[in-house]
């Protein structure tokens, strides 16, 4: 795809959000089902069903995913997506790389060892390893704006409300 067809493709949409800015609410959603036998959850993915289970550090197998993984990945997704849309909006040409997406979480918080350890990953880094035809500038340029626009990215950097409840 090239910037051309990108922008053919995205300007009807970008028109009905402009005129209807109710119809740009997008819902996400995410679904699993607890497993009785093991302490675990087998969550409906977009192209099937992922057990995530403990992590080893948390008296896990390794076997199982990991929470934390599966929310790097949704980072790496979201800003490989948003990367590759952005390079096509510029005009430059990709031809591979990597992104990757490195965090850290202490096991003390999770476990209660130390009430005074932080629960959740602290640190989070995100690589871009992008072989293209752009300058340093204009790479520059493509970051930043992937930083700007991606989804998951903007979310973890300014947290959502969220509630809890029980049906």
């Amino acid at each position: 795809m090239n910037a051309d067809e990108l922008r053919a493709l995205q300007a009807p949409l970008k028109q009905s959000y402009r005129d209807d800015p109710a119809a740009a609410l997008v819902k996400a959603h995410a679904e699993g089902s607890l497993d009785p036998n093991d302490i675990a959850i087998e969550v409906d993915a977009w192209h099937g069903k992922v057990t995530a289970g403990l992590h080893p550090a948390g008296g896990g197998t390794g076997k199982l995913a990991c929470s934390a993984d599966m929310l790097l990945e949704a980072l790496v997704g979201c800003a490989g997506v948003t990367l590759r849309a952005v390079a096509t909006a510029m005009g430059v040409t990709v031809r591979g790389g990597k992104v990757t997406a490195e965090g850290t979480w202490d096991a003390r918080g999770t476990l209660g060892v130390d009430k005074a350890a932080p629960v959740g990953l602290t640190d989070i880094t995100l690589t871009f390893d992008v072989d293209c035809d752009a300058d340093k500038a204009k790479l520059e340029r493509m970051i930043q704006t992937t930083e700007r626009y991606c989804v998951i990215l903007q979310t973890l950097k300014n947290p959502p409300k969220v509630d809890f409840k029980v049906a």
